[in-house]
């Protein structure tokens, strides 16, 4: 009759290494004897061996495996169940001289597995020939029907208790079955890697195409190879990967690199020749977890954003995205077409950025996002929802590429804006300005005259370019605030500069930036600006107690600042630099920036930081 054993390991793993515990359950006592007793003679062999633990120094594989026997005599359907349930590979073991043994496997065994286990995360089996010294022929012809039938099964071992033939193996296989797993990356009906894994390595294939040519050529694949086993390849052994590839792929190879083709072809060659170990240390170096998904911690590295501080992309982050922007902007002229975006866009499970972005960033002529506007969007992503960007630049392969722990090395935490204040300087290079205003008093052709545009039909609720502060880029990020009074979240009011637009052709529309100023801005450190907008209409009376001149004299506020985006050029942009400067200097809120000629700004913002630097003193 067939003997079944049944393996269970508990496994914890990261992106980068495998740490391995194995608890297995074994109803193979002979096998067990034999394997630490080394002879059959003098041996009775129970029911039931005793537990036993193979320490990680004597496995393959270097994980402690820890083997508990099950006994169909001893032990009720009951018990064996429960050890099915527990088990991550399972070994059913038959006898190579026995007919009905070997049918067993498939009458019995597996339609009994099939019933105990998840259909959506079914058990790795084991086929094991036992008393291979009474035969002298192989059972593999009976055995291989059975193995094309049932996807879960990994392999098959023949092997002796008496001689010892192949006990290590099974084991090792047993072992082998749950780190590397052949269902998730292979079909054998269809001798092709499965759709999943195809996908998987597509993509890993994109990332590593770092010219983006369509072929990984000598360079790439040595640096792909010291990215996923820390060796690269001799010129020989590179050369005869590639000559195994022509020799069964006529497409496989051009130019002397390695087409997506050739790439897959010879990840299904590995796993078609028992080497699929290979390919798993492949996708679980691009992050890639059991079920061929992205791993959670791969995407998402632990990250520490205290309160009052933001965040932004460093330096190697930006060269990185810059190194992207290069790849895939084919026809060379700074911008990137909807074809070239969308190229980009392959290795993300989704698009990630969604129409709006046309008026969110800036554009060419055509529409098309610059490359400013681009690493505008990467840095509006990563001050808006700093994990949404680690997510995106681990699809990139930025820590891969960039040969960095995670990709939370690419971002940096501001310090408490509290400390900027008290120190009287900031090192930060984004701000945020928070725009409000009543309906229709200009806040959307604000925001898109800052990219360059006049009024649009399709507008977005943010606005992100650069600014240049005494010769400092910088980016300034605006937001419209919807204009709902009551409703003022923190998230409204959190900000560097208040922009309080009114529309001067409108009597009604200054009241609405009065009363949002009194009742959440008059005693904040926010400084806040006033737009008069559509500056090119006759301008009104405002029905309020006194003039928007008087209300921000009374108030330290600059004067209001005239604005129009109705103009046949490109709307001026001084306006923007200046709030960009009252978010970098707060404390100069109660300067009237407008009345300061160009000289005496470009003297008087180091003349003040010097100060700032080396005193104690408010200034009013």
């Amino acid at each position: 009759m067939a003997v079944f054993c049944i393996v269970t390991l508990f496994i914890l793993s990261n992106v980068n290494a495998l740490h391995t515990n194995f608890d297995v359950r074994l109803i193979m006592s002979s096998m067990l004897v034999y394997h630490f007793k080394h002879s059959l003679r003098s041996v009775f062999v129970p029911y039931r061996a005793e537990e036993i633990t193979i320490p990680a120094d004597v496995t393959p594989e270097r994980v402690p495996t820890h083997i508990v026997d099950y006994s169909e005599a001893e032990q009720t359907d009951e018990q064996l169940f429960q050890e099915i349930s527990k088990a991550n590979v399972i070994c059913i073991v038959y006898s190579v001289n026995n007919q009905k043994s070997i049918e067993k496997v498939t009458s019995h065994w597996i339609p009994l597995i099939t019933e105990n286990t998840d259909k959506d995360s079914r058990v790795p089996l084991i086929l094991v020939g036992n008393k291979s010294d009474l035969v002298e022929h192989s059972s593999m012809e009976t055995i291989l029907p059975i193995m094309n039938q049932y996807s879960e099964i990994e392999t098959c071992v023949e092997c002796s208790a008496k001689n010892l033939k192949n006990i290590s193996e099974l084991f090792y296989y047993a072992q082998k079955a749950v780190l590397h797993p052949t269902g998730p990356l292979y079909c054998p009906e269809k001798k092709d890697v499965r759709p999943v894994c195809a996908k998987a390595l597509t993509r890993i294939f994109k990332v590593s195409d770092l010219d983006n040519d369509g072929i990984l050529n000598d360079n790439e694949l040595n640096f792909f190879q010291r990215t996923c086993f820390n060796a690269p390849l001799e010129p020989q052994a590179l050369e005869d990967v590639k000559n195994v590839v022509r020799r069964n792929l006529i497409d496989g190879v051009c130019d002397n690199g390695l087409t997506l083709k050739g790439f897959l072809f010879l990840h299904t060659l590995f796993i078609q020749r028992g080497r699929h170990e290979t390919t798993w240390t492949v996708l679980r170096r691009f992050g890639y977890d059991d079920d061929l998904e992205l791993n959670q911690d791969y995407l998402f590295p632990l990250l520490k954003v205290p309160p009052n501080c933001t965040t932004e992309l460093n330096h190697n982050a930006s060269l990185f995205l810059q190194s992207i922007f290069d790849k895939h902007d084919k026809d060379r002229d700074s911008a990137l077409s909807p074809v070239e975006l969308g190229y980009l866009f392959e290795v993300f499970p989704y698009t990630p950025w969604g129409p709006d972005v046309y008026n969110t960033v800036c554009t060419n002529d055509q529409g098309w996002i610059t490359y400013q506007g681009y690493l505008s969007q990467w840095t509006l992503t990563t001050y808006l929802d700093v994990h949404r960007c680690l997510e995106y630049l681990g699809y990139l392969g930025y820590s891969i590429i960039a040969e960095q722990e995670s990709q939370a090395a690419g971002i940096i935490v501001t310090r408490d804006k509290k400390i900027d204040l008290q120190k009287k300087q900031t090192q930060r290079s984004v701000f945020r300005c928070n725009v409000f205003g009543d309906i229709s008093s200009g806040k959307s052709g604000f925001l898109q005259a800052f990219l360059g545009k006049n009024l649009t039909e399709h507008r977005s609720y943010y606005a992100i370019s650069t600014t240049f502060v005494y010769g400092q880029e910088k980016f300034l990020l605006l937001h419209e605030v919807f204009p709902d009074f009551d409703y003022l979240t923190d998230a409204d009011l959190l900000c560097d500069i208040v922009c309080l637009v009114y529309d001067g052709n409108n009597p009604y529309s200054f009241e609405y930036c009065a009363n949002v100023f009194k009742q959440y801005f008059m005693d904040s450190k926010t400084p806040c600006m006033m737009i008069a907008a559509k500056s090119d209409l006759p301008e009104v009376k405002q029905i309020y107690g006194c003039s928007p001149l008087e209300f921000c004299r009374r108030h330290k506020m600059p004067p209001p600042q005239s604005f129009t985006c109705n103009t046949a050029a490109a709307p001026s942009r001084e306006i923007y630099a200046k709030l960009t400067t009252m978010a970098m200097h707060p404390l100069l809120q109660s300067l009237r920036l407008n009345s300061l000629s160009g000289i005496l700004q470009r003297f008087l913002i180091p003349v003040l930081n010097f100060y700032f630097l080396h005193s104690n003193t408010e200034v009013l």
